[in-house]
């Protein structure tokens, strides 16, 4: 048994997600469990390089964590032959223009979603890595959650029958930064559109690979997309005019004879930022089937059949007789399960060394980026729009929405 270092450039860790998720709870724990073990029996240990625009956060995050190497120069460090994989969590409007100079360089990209700000761009970009013969990934962390693993279990067991319908309720509410010494819990470029910001280009994404993969493939979506709070607070104190979407409002529609459902699925999800929460979690779904129905959060899934379902009658002159949330079953483990992203990453990293199969590659990813530009045209035109197959789609497919990922005429 051999152990293989491999180098990662890692830009974007100083953000939230970049570091706690990418950088602490996936490359960190990597390293410290001893690295992964490939089909040969040689382990694999990340070898990161932090790279950003804060030479002194950067020290400190490396400090922190044991990491010898930090710079400022990208260009630089995608210069290096020791470093294969270059990884981006930086703001969305720069991962374009950073995928595309790690390619040139010849490295194996992984990205955090959405890939880039139009279908257009996304497929080229997944163009030029298949020609230049390097390995693709987009973060969709998301599928490796328990409560979603969970949940697809109970979907290929046929425990639902035929579904008729899912339901996901997503957010928190995000503070606005200007009272009670409450800093907003997200970056303000989330709230410019120019910045690439906004709630449907940040979370169809999700929404996209999610349904696809656990239900049934997005066929068409009407959207309803909204900026509640006007103004907000940024990282300096300063006042600014919020100029994207802080919350949607969707309904799709899924093809549920493609996931062995046996028919159209309809799918409502509800995203916000301006959501106080009186649920489970940050995010539940609801599937209803002919046979049962499920509840799942981030990590927990309840189930009700339906001969246990029971049966309750209209009458708001009487107490509510139904402990409606004690008549559900919690779904077991059966298993441990480990951080997402971090799942995630192993997969990509045996991927890029031992070329084991990886399905969340560009491709997939311009997916999630068309379904954020088609619920804004949805929006922008006030009606329900198809969503067609990247898969058999000329090479200029999207250019019809090749806007940026924000609000088209829509006051």
């Amino acid at each position: 048994m051999a152990v293989r270092p491999i180098g990662i450039i890692m830009n974007g860790v100083t953000g939230r997600m970049g570091l706690n998720q990418h950088l602490v709870r996936s490359i960190v724990a990597i390293r410290d469990q001893g690295g992964i073990a490939l089909p040969d029996g040689d382990l694999l240990v990340p070898d990161p390089i932090l790279v950003g625009r804060s030479e002194a956060k950067l020290r400190a995050i490396a400090a922190a964590h044991g990491i010898a190497r930090v710079s400022t120069d990208l260009d630089g460090c995608l210069a290096n032959p020791a470093d294969a994989i270059y990884f981006d969590a930086t703001a969305t409007s720069l991962h374009a223009g950073h995928v595309r100079r790690a390619i040139a360089r010849g490295k194996h990209v992984y990205c955090e979603k959405p890939l880039a700000t139009t279908t257009t761009e996304a497929l080229e970009l997944a163009r030029l890595a298949t020609s230049r013969g390097v390995k693709h990934g987009v973060v969709q962390d998301k599928l490796f959650l328990p409560g979603i693993r969970k949940l697809k279990r109970l979907v290929d067991s046929g425990f639902f029958g035929r579904v008729l319908s899912v339901r996901g309720e997503f957010g928190y509410w995000v503070f606005e930064g200007d009272w009670g010494g409450q800093p907003s819990q997200r970056p303000s470029w989330n709230y410019r559109k120019e910045e690439g910001g906004g709630i449907i280009a940040d979370m169809f994404a999700h929404w996209r690979y999610l349904l696809d993969h656990t239900f049934g493939r997005v066929k068409a979506v009407q959207c309803l997309g909204a900026t509640h709070i006007p103004e907000r607070v940024d990282e300096r104190g300063r006042r600014y005019a919020a100029s994207a979407d802080d919350a949607a409002y969707a309904t799709f529609l899924l093809d549920g004879a493609a996931g062995g459902a046996g028919g159209d699925i309809i799918a409502q999800f509800n995203s916000s930022w301006a959501v106080r929460v009186y649920r489970d979690d940050l995010l539940q779904i609801q599937v209803d089937g002919i046979l049962g129905s499920a509840v799942a959060g981030l990590r927990g899934c309840k189930t009700q059949h339906r001969v246990t379902t029971p049966r309750p009658v209209w009458n708001p002159d009487v107490p509510n007789p139904f402990d409606f949330y004690g008549q559900w079953e919690d779904v077991p483990d059966n298993g441990a399960f480990d951080n997402a992203f971090k799942v995630e990453w192993e997969m990509f990293l045996r991927h890029v060394a031992a070329d084991t199969p990886f399905s969340h590659d560009f491709h997939e990813g311009a997916k999630g980026v068309q379904l954020a530009e088609l619920a804004l045209q949805s929006w922008a035109e006030r009606r329900w729009v198809d969503v067609p197959s990247l898969e058999t789609s000329p090479p200029d497919v999207g250019a019809q929405h090749a806007a940026p990922l924000h609000r088209h005429g829509v006051s």
